[in-house]
């Protein structure tokens, strides 16, 4: 049995994250996925639109999961020790440097392969980019309405 471990936000999910976990899944026989506390998204990206709870459900209701919960505050390597993963599958776009990661995990005494996933190529990848388009839907919308209205 060969346990896969991904990690990431998950806020507004999207082609590409669906992306992400399937080419996990394909690495192994299980996927644990953690999801990130809305402490750490606030820390490391931006502010949440969706809370962590709801991040948490919503992935751990896809098919290609087998497990998912919410991370911790703290040491990242806590969590990977409480897994205990044969492989970690990091997203294409996740800021890790393997190697680095990988001597991080072996001074640590965690012995566990390290893999990123391919790029995914379909439109609206990311939720910057969604976030984007809707701002930029709405400001269209209300351009055209101050127009009509003139």
């Amino acid at each position: 049995m060969v346990k896969v471990m991904a990690s990431g936000v998950f806020d507004l999910l999207h082609p590409g994250h669906l992306h992400y976990l399937r080419q996990a899944r394909e690495m192994g026989d299980e996927l644990v996925v953690v999801v990130a506390c809305d402490d750490n998204v606030r820390r490391f990206k931006h502010e949440p639109v969706t809370p962590e709870e709801m991040r948490c459900t919503m992935v751990g209701s896809l098919k290609m999961v087998d497990d998912a919960f919410v991370g911790r505050k703290g040491d990242i390597y806590d969590i990977v020790r409480d897994i205990d993963p044969d492989v970690i599958a990091l997203g294409y776009d996740q800021s890790f440097d393997e190697n680095d990661l990988k001597s991080r995990l072996a001074e640590r005494g965690i012995s566990v392969e390290v893999r990123r996933v391919s790029q995914c190529s379909e439109d609206l990848n990311g939720t910057r980019k969604i976030i984007q388009r809707i701002i930029d839907e709405h400001d269209r919308r209300k351009s055209h309405e101050k127009d009509r209205d003139r």
